[in-house]
């Protein structure tokens, strides 16, 4: 997030025969053409007549077919910058465009884009089978676990064949809808039960558009209207949409240029938040529906561009808080609902690290705070008249990091993390009105993988039924219900895995790795125990990320299935730099401690090789975004180690990036990677910055891709790096460059298409591996 042969030795009967091979010659740029015909055997021709062709199908039956065509190479332009001293020339500068039409910059991406192509027809046959193998396990007809709201259940439905969901609701039967929602409340479906509404589908909508994504969804209080926030392009620019849920006609004129950042503030009015030239979020506006954009009134503006704001609803919808955090430091205002007219009020002061996020619940606000002293957090409650009067429900704990809170009319749910795995804790409180208190004997959820995720899902604020979503790795997506009083769980819906998946043939481990200061790093493994022999030859993908204190939870993803069938291992390093482990993970692992988390990352590889779960030559690694800058990273440090390498998106030119304030998300990361501007920050990013390190050595067989439309790592970056690394690296293996021309950060959008990313990136990985079949066939 390779190749069956190398190149010198490339076999038709591996790929593509020699007719198909022409025919992906003729569609194939001129700039890779005119460096094929002189090492070709045969010429090639518009036309030709049946006598040639028989011919050249003689002679080349008598030969070995011509060797792939080189790869692209771009121009160089030198570029230099200088501070401190210190000069970088960068010779692919020139492929940041920030308008993205520069046609020479469009035509270098389509170059790479016609090589990739070209590279994996020979293996096209296997990767379709891999896609249908994949989507073959879906259930393309399901429904989500149904949520109640008001008078109806909501809930998301998808359709054979179709890319998008369908937003539908039910009217809950008569005399139902008022009675305490239980664990086991279902939502009937029978001929006799209240017609399904189609509000919103988004087949429809994404008809005209190469990319279409809904990021928010929201139901007005009273039911009888909805807001959706809609990208069209992927970058991350929204449309904000109010249609009436029965009819689906427009009401009013859409909000352009927002986020998807959007809550009701009650059933005429709506605030959200706009963002600046850098696509910092930086004012939060309130809406009047039946009122023109340009008339709405802002809340608040914050002008400090290390600064980003968001909004959420509290559980009760009595309060909507807007908060504006840096990476270190957060503080929010509230809205009440009730009294718009007073604007945003003052909730947690802004202290120079403190971080607070909060919510509400009776006569008080609750908060999550987190400074250095309590590093690991602590929650707290305030009455809403004296905000500053604060109680302690929770201490800080040093083993123990609370990682979010969720507030019911009589239970306060703790989400926590110990020893790596998330935790569920819950806490009765005591009636509104009653003196809050430091709580005790908290409720625990229990779980049975050794590895898994959990997360919260959104739940009625009035029961004692708390919804959440629990996988592992062996465990599909699985939502269910859970009463609070009685500690009774239901299952309310499990991923459905079609083509005979059962999860008793696969074995999930957790194991540690030392670091080479001694610190033990986790690592959570699955794999088919019917295929694995665990003596250094089964083949392993290992994942990492590592940074802004993101915890990279072992989940399922039913496409993965088709690795371990295929006998690999996939593990996970949760390294530094992630919150896995608590707060002080993530602090030693950013700033001036960044090359912790690559040399964890290392280590990891390095247990792994030790433990005979593969060897240097069966080992492939993975990484998106920041993940992808922690692959460019251990690439230029330990190439040998790594059989091929997959860097989604990888944000790779590190230092140029962060020397430039105007490339959204510069300034907002400061206080995560360093300042450049300062010399000691300067030369340590330079000492790891992807880009400016890589060397002429032996690099393996690396996939990169990007997103043309990406506003969080400009396509130029992985654009560079690729560049550079053709330029100078010693080996003949493959660098492969995939630049989605329609797409942002996320790839595709629609369901299908991913599905067919992961085949495209599984049949990278397995030739690089020499694994896929001679006819690229034979799947199970």
């Amino acid at each position: 997030m390779r190749m069956v042969m190398r190149m010198q030795s490339h076999r038709a009967s591996r790929g593509v025969s020699f007719v198909n091979l022409v025919q992906q010659l003729v569609y194939l740029p001129a700039v890779v053409l005119s460096s094929i015909g002189a090492s070709a055997s045969i010429t090639v021709r518009a036309s030709s007549s049946s006598s040639e062709a028989a011919a050249a199908s003689v002679r080349m039956s008598q030969s070995e077919p011509p060797p792939p065509p080189p790869p692209p190479m771009a121009k160089k332009v030198e570029h230099k910058m200088e501070m401190f001293g210190d000069v970088r020339v960068d010779n692919y500068y020139w492929l940041r465009d920030d308008s993205r039409s520069n046609p020479d910059v469009l035509s270098y991406l389509q170059q790479e884009n016609a090589y990739t192509q070209f590279f994996m027809s020979g293996t096209k046959k296997f990767e379709d089978e891999l896609y249908a193998e994949i989507r073959g396990r879906i259930k393309e007809d399901d429904i989500s676990a149904p949520e109640r709201k008001g008078p109806y259940y909501y809930y998301q439905r998808t359709l054979n064949g179709k890319e998008y969901v369908q937003h539908c609701r039910r009217l809950i039967p008569n005399g139902k809808a008022e009675a305490p929602l239980s664990v086991y409340d279902t939502m009937p479906t029978g001929p006799d039960a209240p017609p399904e509404h189609v509000i919103l589908d988004e087949n429809i909508k994404a008809q005209h558009h190469d990319y279409y994504s809904i990021a928010a969804f929201k139901v007005s209080p009273n039911n009888k209207l909805v807001a959706y926030a809609e990208d069209t392009k992927g970058n991350e620019i929204y449309t904000i949409h109010v249609i009436d849920a029965e009819t689906g006609a427009p009401v009013g004129l859409p909000l352009v240029d927002a986020t998807s950042y959007l809550e009701w503030a009650g059933d005429e009015a709506l605030v959200y938040i706009t963002m600046d030239e850098t696509l910092r979020p930086d004012k939060a506006w309130l809406h009047k529906l039946g009122t023109e954009q340009s008339n709405d009134s802002c809340l608040y503006h914050e002008k400090d561009d290390m600064f980003s704001l968001d909004l959420q609803a509290s559980e009760s919808k009595k309060f909507l808080f807007v908060g504006s955090e840096s990476k270190i430091t957060r503080f929010n205002f509230y809205l009440d609902i009730a009294k718009l007219e007073d604007g945003l009020v003052v909730l947690t002061p802004r202290v120079n690290g403190i971080d607070t996020f909060v919510s509400h619940r009776g006569n008080h606000f609750f908060i999550k705070r987190r400074s250095n002293k309590c590093f690991n957090s602590e929650v707290i409650a305030c009455p809403l008249e004296n905000t500053s009067e604060t109680t302690v429900l929770l201490p800080h704990r040093e083993s123990v990091k609370i990682q979010d809170i969720q507030l019911f009319s009589d239970h306060l749910v703790v989400y926590e993390r110990e020893e790596g795995l998330p935790k569920v804790t819950i806490y009765h409180l005591p009636d509104v009105g009653q003196p809050l208190k430091s709580l005790h004997g908290g409720q625990a959820v229990n779980f049975l993988d050794p590895a898994y995720s959990v997360d919260q899902s959104e739940s009625e604020f009035s029961s004692r039924i708390l919804r959440f979503s629990y996988s592992s790795m062996k465990t599909p997506p699985s939502v269910y219900d859970y009463d609070m009083k009685t500690g009774i769980s239901v299952l309310k819906k499990i991923e459905t895995v079609l083509g005979g998946f059962e999860a008793s043939n696969y074995v999930t481990e957790r194991k540690w790795a030392s670091a080479p200061d001694g610190t033990q790093i986790p690592i959570s493994i699955v794999y088919r125990k019917d295929l694995i022999k665990l003596d250094g030859s089964d083949p392993l993908l290992l994942y990492g990320y590592g940074s802004y204190e993101v915890c990279i939870d072992p989940s399922f993803k039913a496409s993965r299935l088709s690795l371990l069938n295929h006998g690999f291992i996939y593990a996970i390093a949760h390294i530094c730099g992630g919150g896995e482990m608590g707060r002080q993970w993530y602090e030693n692992g950013k700033l001036l401690k960044k090359k912790n988390t690559f040399t964890d990352f290392i280590a990891c590889a390095e247990y792994l090789i030790e433990k005979k779960y593969c060897s240097k030559a069966r080992l492939c690694i993975d990484g998106r975004s920041a993940g992808g800058l922690l692959i460019g990273a251990v690439l230029n440090m330990r190439p040998d180690l790594f059989k091929a390498a997959v860097a989604g998106v990888p944000f790779v030119d590190v230092l140029t990036t962060m020397l430039d304030p105007t490339i959204p998300l510069t300034t907002s990361e400061w206080e995560e990677w360093g300042d450049p501007r300062k010399e000691e920050f300067y030369f340590y990013m330079k000492s790891y910055s992807p880009v400016d390190n890589v060397k002429a050595q032996n690099y393996p067989n690396i996939l990169v891709t990007a997103g043309l439309n990406d506003p969080r790592v400009m396509y130029s970056e992985p654009a560079k790096f690729v560049a550079k690394l053709r330029d100078m690296k010693t080996d003949k293996n493959i660098i492969m460059f995939k630049c989605e021309l329609g797409a942002g950060h996320f790839s595709k959008s629609g369901r299908f298409e991913k599905l067919q990313e992961d085949a495209f990136i599984y049949t990278f990985i397995m030739k690089a591996l020499d694994m896929v079949p001679a006819q690229g066939s034979g799947l199970n």
